[in-house]
């Protein structure tokens, strides 16, 4: 019953905003798509934008395409519970690609070192690229220019930045130290 009411909002809500978008925007973006309604796609102008088939936004997620960014997401792509993309200058997913709850992708970081600070909104931008058969666990970080090959899965909680091969399985193990209270007297 769950997956029918969310069928019954997320298809005709994927309708509106694909067709809004595509109207306003000049976008790409298949109607044939699930965006639940408190999902948000923001598109600035003088963007390309492109998104498959049967691509999947849960609830509270959010996509949103800068001045000049470029994005391209695959087939039967899915951005889980409160996911979020933010494109400034490239960014592309391939097919069958799965974002576990709260994965954050970001291809720019704050140049903080730009004239007026963070106050001056410069960014510092690299492109990423993931590959497609990707599973991306939950509460992990994509930061600017990595590159994620075919056919892998990033262990959540993970921060990338680099290349990972194709095929490849990221763990990144942290170190858990416990301590009494007493030890700190």
């Amino acid at each position: 019953m769950n997956n029918l009411l969310r069928a019954v909002t997320e298809i005709p809500s994927g309708i509106i905003k694909a067709s809004v978008n595509n109207i306003v925007h000049r976008s790409h973006i298949s109607p044939i798509c699930a965006v639940s309604p408190t999902a948000e796609i923001t598109i600035n102008n003088k963007t390309n934008v492109s998104i498959e088939n049967y691509f999947r936004l849960r609830s509270g997620a959010r996509i949103k395409v800068r001045e000049g960014g470029i994005l391209n997401i695959g087939r039967n792509v899915s951005l889980n519970y409160g996911c979020i993309i933010v494109c400034h200058e490239k960014i592309i997913i391939g097919s069958n690609v799965q974002f576990s709850p709260n994965v954050l992708v970001y291809d720019h970081d704050h140049d903080y070192k730009a004239k007026g600070g963070m106050k001056s909104m410069a960014f510092k931008t690299s492109p990423i690229k993931i590959g497609s058969n990707v599973w991306i666990g939950a509460n992990s970080v994509i930061l600017r220019g990595s590159v994620i090959g075919d056919n892998t899965v990033i262990g959540a909680g993970s921060i990338i930045k680099g290349e990972i091969p194709a095929g490849s399985i990221v763990i990144q193990k942290r170190e858990e130290i416990i301590r009494q209270w007493n030890e700190y007297r």
